[in-house]
């Protein structure tokens, strides 16, 4: 069981550096709200 969820977490903090990386490239091109970024987000842009 345990292995299975050390898996998952594996998993879990892997899509959240996806996402943020994403994000971090990315901007709001509407009037929506885009939300703050978490701090060292920065240093994942690409230029």
């Amino acid at each position: 069981m345990k292995k299975l969820i050390f898996k998952t977490c594996g998993v879990v903090a892997n899509l959240a550096l996806l996402v943020t990386v994403l994000n971090v490239n990315a901007s709001c091109m509407l009037f929506a709200h885009q939300p703050e970024l978490p701090k060292g987000a920065e240093k994942l842009r690409k230029f």
